[in-house]
């Protein structure tokens, strides 16, 4: 958590929100992988790429 902390502390001070969208595309695309990988949702998340 304190990665998460320090981070959000960076793009308060630094003015740095347009790093925001980027963050988040990122967590999602890790999360497709993570589900994506050993489920039934494969089939269906293959077909999105």
């Amino acid at each position: 958590m304190d990665f998460i902390r320090d981070l959000y502390t960076f793009m308060r001070e630094r003015r740095k929100w347009w790093l925001t969208p980027i963050i988040l595309l990122l967590i999602f695309v890790g999360l497709l992988i993570v589900v994506g990988g050993g489920s039934a949702v494969a089939p269906f998340i293959y077909t999105l790429f």
